[in-house]
């Protein structure tokens, strides 16, 4: 074999080995990802209870108050809803749900957020009938019986036909106005449960209570005319921020009741103020409405009523 011959046989041969040696894999240490590791384990943020079998989850975010959903005496928020609605159809003041719920800001609720709508320690259950004071019958030794003056009222006043055997009728009162309660609300005799009612307004029904459509009653007027409390009470809400409802007032009457006047044009009362049946709170308008009308409820714990049925026949 010439030389060249040899030349190109080892050339062949060293070009073979290079082969291989790229084939076989070098024998090399392993190498962790940490930082895929370290990003796996911060994304689990719910330890799991060794033996439960479950996976590791990430918690949503809790709403305040969620521990309470369901609950009687919440509710919980839907979309659309405003503290003043949520207070209305619960029959409260917005103030007092500020309160117990220990808001910051009464304007940023969110949805699926549960609210105490009852007062803490009250009844979320309340009761349609007012409760009535039975006559308290004595019978001294003679056997007789008299009669003593029932136990104040709700509205903190004993009847003056109210007598006791044991005292003059001066002492009674005396003693009966000096141990009843104060309220907040005037308590007012007659019509419905104890509360006097009485037509805000003089004009005709033009639209009449319907419970899925309307729930109150709109009566007829011109922009400007009086619009009157129809019944004592304090004044609990005033203000536009009602959908629906435009300029309106809410006052709170004895007995858990509310009455609603909205679309006015001039509002002549402010929140906590007391009022009286008859006294002119408002002037009619057409604020968020078609036309002027005074749209007026009645409602019982939040509840709609048909005003026809409360007020007074014409």
């Amino acid at each position: 074999m010439s030389i060249e011959g040899r030349l190109r046989g080892l050339a062949s041969l060293g070009l073979l080995g290079l082969l291989v040696a790229c084939a076989v894999p070098p024998h090399r240490a392993p190498v962790e990802d940490r930082s895929a590791g370290s990003a796996s384990k911060s994304a689990t943020t719910t330890p799991v209870p060794a033996g439960t079998g479950a996976t590791p989850a990430v918690d949503p975010k809790l709403l305040p108050g969620a521990e309470n959903a369901g609950k009687p005496g919440y509710y919980t928020v839907k979309q659309g809803d405003t503290l003043i609605r949520i207070a209305l159809d619960n029959g409260q003041n917005w103030r007092d749900l500020v309160k117990w719920n220990n808001l910051a800001n009464a304007n940023l609720i969110e949805v699926g957020q549960v609210l105490r709508v009852v007062a803490p320690g009250a009844s979320a259950v309340v009761s349609t009938k007012p409760v009535s004071t039975a006559k308290v019958e004595t019978r001294p030794l003679d056997g007789k019986p008299s009669v003593v003056a029932p136990a104040a009222s709700a509205g903190g006043t004993v009847p003056s036909s109210a007598s006791a055997s044991s005292a003059p009728a001066s002492a009674v009162a005396s003693a009966a106005s000096s141990t009843a309660p104060a309220t907040s609300v005037p308590a007012a005799k007659g019509g419905d449960e104890d509360v006097a009612w009485a037509w805000p307004v003089p004009g005709a029904v033009i639209q009449s209570f319907d419970d899925s459509r309307n729930k109150g009653v709109d009566l007829g007027g011109k922009a400007g005319d009086a619009v009157l409390a129809a019944a004592s009470g304090r004044v609990m809400y005033v203000g536009s921020s009602l959908r629906g409802y435009g300029n309106a007032i809410i006052v709170k009457h004895a007995n858990d009741y509310l009455s609603v006047y909205a679309h006015n044009q001039t509002m002549l009362v402010k929140e906590d103020q007391l009022v009286h049946r008859g006294q002119k709170i408002a002037e009619m308008g057409s604020s968020d409405a078609d036309q002027v009308k005074l749209h007026f409820e009645v409602r019982k714990s939040g509840k709609p009523l048909d005003p026809a049925k409360v007020l007074p026949p014409r």
